[in-house]
């Protein structure tokens, strides 16, 4: 009895130092997962103007805006159920070619606030240097 006493404390013992060395390391928290964790704290404390990186699932994919600078636009839903407008410059960086509904993206831009979820934009490089460059990752290629 007190042998299994033992071997049952050491089994929770060892449960709980991997999951603290999972963490730790990195392999249960992701730049992504992380920056999805970000977004939900700036819509809930209505933030903008934030650099983040995150990824979910392509819930929609919507018209290019074409008012002025050309944008594509998808909605994305993050693993929490937030979802957040993705608005390309398609004028500075390639249109993120066969995106379609339901698809894994990753994406590196500024987000902003809105009572929907947020936009989040600058998923492009910046000729004049003046802003950090951002990405969208589709299907194992970067669009910047």
């Amino acid at each position: 009895m007190k042998g299994q006493r033992i071997l049952v404390v050491a089994a929770l013992l060892a449960l709980v130092a991997f999951n603290a060395w999972r963490e730790g390391n990195g392999t249960g928290t992701t730049p992504e997962t992380a920056g999805n964790r970000a977004i939900q704290a700036a819509y809930e404390n209505r933030q903008g103007d934030l650099q983040v990186q995150g990824e979910g699932v392509v819930d929609r994919v919507l018209p290019d805006d074409t008012h002025g600078s050309r944008h594509q636009r998808f909605i994305v839903r993050l693993p929490g159920g937030l979802t957040v407008l993705v608005a390309h410059n398609i004028d500075l960086a390639p249109r993120v070619a066969g995106l379609a509904e339901g698809d894994r993206v990753s994406f590196f831009g500024e987000y902003e606030w809105n009572e929907r979820g947020g936009v989040v934009h600058w998923t492009h490089h910046d000729p004049g240097r003046r802003h950090v460059d951002g990405w969208i990752r589709h299907n194992g290629k970067t669009y910047q």
